[in-house]
């Protein structure tokens, strides 16, 4: 793929895969736009994660009408609409929801969603961050964001299983699957510089493993 031609590109990966920290260092170094998630701003959040079932409509009704906003400003094909990388996809919110919600939930949930649909353009190029779900752990217990320490192993393994079920099927865009585990994007210039290398190989898919030399 040339990079000129990649307009849109999109980091994704569970919780703490290092989505946000890769997703500022290519835009940094594509002088891109950045469009990140905002959970900060979601006020369902805290309470989701000390007590999911009575929290988790509410919070992933938030997340829905967050993205469908920050998303409506993208239009594919438009010519003048600088570079942008984001750290996140329209499709990752229903993974989430498909976690939490009951199944009445989640067909209000899929009512909604199907409305605000048409907003989402389709990425250049999705990034796909993979690391074990011991590692995951280890870095969102590092970061110590109050409510994120309520996350327990088996919510991510969960999570982790959904990610990997949607990517193996998905082929909307070309996509880059990385494996993360050794690869530090935010202190390493050649691991980013690899990354970077690999996108003219990307056509279909494509499996950057550093530690088995890509």
């Amino acid at each position: 793929m040339d990079l000129t031609d990649a307009r849109y590109i999109v980091v994704e990966g569970p919780i703490g895969a290092g989505k946000s920290t890769l997703a500022r260092r290519l835009g940094e170094a594509l002088g891109a736009s950045l469009l990140l998630e905002q959970a900060e701003e979601n006020p369902f959040l805290p309470g989701f994660y000390e007590d999911p079932a009575r929290h988790a409509l509410s919070t992933q009704l938030f997340f829905l009408l967050q993205r469908a906003r920050q998303l409506e400003g993208l239009r594919q094909g438009d010519l003048f609409q600088p570079r942008t990388v984001a750290d996140f996809m329209w499709e990752k919110d229903r993974l989430f929801a498909a976690q939490t919600l009951s199944a009445d939930e989640l067909a209000l949930y899929d009512q909604v969603h199907r409305a605000l649909s048409t907003s989402a353009p389709t990425p250049d190029l999705v990034i796909y961050l993979q690391a074990p779900v011991e590692l995951l752990l280890n870095r969102i217990r590092r970061r110590g964001i109050a409510y994120e320490q309520h996350i327990g192993s088996d919510y991510l393994q969960e999570l982790v299983a959904a990610y990997n079920h949607f990517f193996h099927q998905y082929d909307a865009s070309p996509l880059l699957i990385v494996n993360a585990e050794h690869m530090d994007f935010l202190n390493s210039a050649d691991d980013l510089a690899l990354l970077l290398a690999r996108f003219r190989d990307v056509r279909g898919r494509l499996y950057l493993n550093a530690r088995a030399g890509g």
